[in-house]
C-alpha cells in the first residue's frame, strides 16, 4: 500500500512595518484598513486548510510614526490663472512687463508669485493663497505679491525647511517673455532668499487654443521642492 505524501506547507510571509506618519492633516490611523493575513497548508492531493490572523491582532502591533516636521523633504504644487484685461498692469515675477492689457485680480494679480507661494504652501500642508490672504480682505488690495512670498518663506523657515529647487511654466499667447526671464528670475530668487541655480522659469504658447491662447488670461505652475 503506498504512503500518502506528506503536507506540504506554505511558509507565511512576514508583514513589514512601515512608517506612518499621523500629523498629516488628511490621514489618521483610525483611516487605515488592514484586511486579514491569511496562509495556506496545502496537501499533497486534496485537502487544504486555511488559517487566519485577525485584523485586530495587526492593527494592535506597534506602528512607527516619526513625526511629519522631521521628513527631510517636502514637495508642492502651485497653479494660477487670471484674466487678462486692459487698463491694467501686467506683472509677473515683481517685473512689469509693457503689454496692451494686465491681470484683474484683487492684490497685484502677479500670476507666477501666486502659484509660487500656493507651491510652498501645499509642500507644508498649509491652506491655499486664498484662504492665508483672501481677495475680500480690503488690506490686500492691490497689495504687492512679494508680501505673500515673503510670508511663505517664513513659513518655511520657521518650520525649519528651505528651498531646494523650484521649477515654474507660465501659459500666456503675448507678450514674448525671453527679454523679461532674466530679470524675473533673479528677482524671485531673491524674494525666495534662494540661489538662482536652484529657480527655474520656462514659458509657453497655448498654441492660440482658448483664452489662454486668445490673449485673455495668463497661467502658471509651480513646483517646489523643500529639504531640511
Amino acid at each position: 500500500m503506498a504512503m500518502a505524501a506528506p503536507p506540504l506547507r506554505v511558509p507565511l510571509v512576514p508583514q513589514k512595518s512601515f512608517p506612518v506618519s499621523t500629523k498629516f492633516p488628511s490621514f489618521s490611523l483610525s483611516q487605515l484598513s488592514i484586511r486579514p493575513v491569511r496562509t495556506k497548508t496545502i496537501a499533497a492531493r486534496h485537502s487544504v486548510s486555511v488559517a487566519t490572523t485577525s485584523a485586530l491582532e495587526v492593527e494592535q502591533a506597534p506602528l512607527s510614526a516619526p513625526s511629519a516636521k522631521v521628513l527631510p523633504f517636502r514637495v508642492g504644487h502651485g497653479f494660477d490663472l487670471h484674466r487678462l484685461e486692459p487698463g491694467y498692469p501686467l506683472i509677473i515675477g515683481g517685473i512689469n512687463i509693457p503689454h496692451d492689457r494686465g491681470c484683474e485680480a484683487h492684490s497685484d494679480g502677479d500670476v507666477l508669485l501666486h502659484c509660487v507661494v500656493d507651491a510652498i504652501l501645499g509642500a507644508l500642508g498649509l491652506p491655499d493663497i486664498g484662504q492665508i490672504f483672501p481677495d475680500n480682505d480690503p488690506k490686500w488690495k492691490g497689495a504687492p505679491s512679494s508680501v505673500f512670498v515673503k510670508e511663505a518663506v517664513r513659513l518655511m523657515q520657521e518650520t525649519g525647511y528651505e528651498l531646494g529647487n523650484l521649477d515654474a511654466t507660465l501659459i500666456l499667447q503675448r507678450p514674448k517673455v525671453s527679454p523679461h526671464k532674466e530679470a524675473i528670475k533673479a528677482n524671485l530668487s531673491a524674494l525666495l532668499g534662494a540661489d538662482p541655480s536652484v529657480v527655474n522659469l520656462k514659458a509657453k504658447t497655448h498654441e492660440k487654443v482658448d483664452s489662454l491662447g486668445e490673449n485673455r488670461s495668463i497661467a502658471a505652475h509651480t513646483v517646489v521642492l523643500l529639504m531640511r
